[in-house]
């Protein structure tokens, strides 16, 4: 068992150390998208951004959230905005491109504590209600859908940024949550293209994500399992008060 366990970590190339609070990091962020619909990367880059970079975890993000996607494609088909959801890809398949770009340019550190900050101001923004309403119009379809790229390519969380569009159409709860599904599992695809490309999917980088994939499959359905209707209302508050402080005390670590 021990050999098994130092040959996985020689092929993740993960210490020890990291490699746990990697792997319970992924199943909390799991759990939180399981009865949320969204963070599953948001939390997993607060909590590993200090000990991963950036352009490593953005591909990692890409398997993690490929693997929820599809556990919870078929509600998000049902429930989502699908016109708006193809605006928001189209737009998304641009910006991608060039946050990764971005990424790839800066020094590490600054990476990671430009990372930090775009999720910890986007949880700020979407946990005080803050309504742009300028996304709620045609050719805001396609801003939001850029931005969520960008960030996508920064920091692997282009969701948080399509949350913060869909709060902007005061759209229902359910249609929230089944286009930030449908959103993710879309974008996912122009994404894996772009890290393809930009040469990003390293035989260690794909070693984690296939691994941790499982780690936040487990979770997913934990978190589905856990999800309680008359407590909707609660769940993305604390979910975001959560990624806050995390975002904070990585944002500490980095500087």
């Amino acid at each position: 068992m021990d050999t098994y366990w130092q040959d996985w970590l020689q092929r993740v190339a993960l210490d020890e150390h990291v490699a746990l609070i990697a792997i319970t990091a992924i199943f909390v962020a799991g759990i939180v998208r399981g009865f949320t619909g969204f963070a599953l990367s948001a939390v997993t880059v607060a909590i590993l951004t200090p000990f991963i970079a950036p352009l490593e975890l953005v591909p990692m993000c890409w398997f993690l959230e490929v693997t929820a996607s599809l556990i919870m494609a078929r509600g998000g088909w049902r429930e989502a905005d699908r016109p708006m959801v193809l605006g928001l890809i189209i737009g998304s398949a641009v910006g991608v491109v060039i946050g990764l770009w971005v990424t790839g340019w800066l020094d590490p550190t600054i990476s990671k504590a430009v990372a930090l900050t775009l999720l910890l101001v986007l949880a700020a923004l979407q946990l005080a209600k803050v309504r742009a309403r300028f996304l709620a119009t045609k050719p805001g379809v396609l801003g939001a859908g850029l931005g969520a790229g960008l960030a996508t390519g920064l920091a692997a969380i282009g969701g948080m940024v399509v949350a913060l569009y869909v709060l902007a159409r005061d759209a229902p709860a359910k249609r929230m949550r089944g286009s930030l599904v449908l959103y993710l599992l879309g974008s996912e695809v122009a994404s894996g293209l772009a890290l393809f490309a930009y040469g990003l999917m390293t035989e260690a980088v794909v070693a984690r994500g296939l691994s941790f994939a499982v780690v936040a499959a487990l979770g997913v359905f934990v978190g589905q399992t856990l999800f309680t209707p008359r407590f909707v209302s609660y769940y993305k508050p604390i979910c975001l008060i959560l990624l806050i402080g995390l975002a904070a005390i990585g944002l500490v670590r980095v500087l």
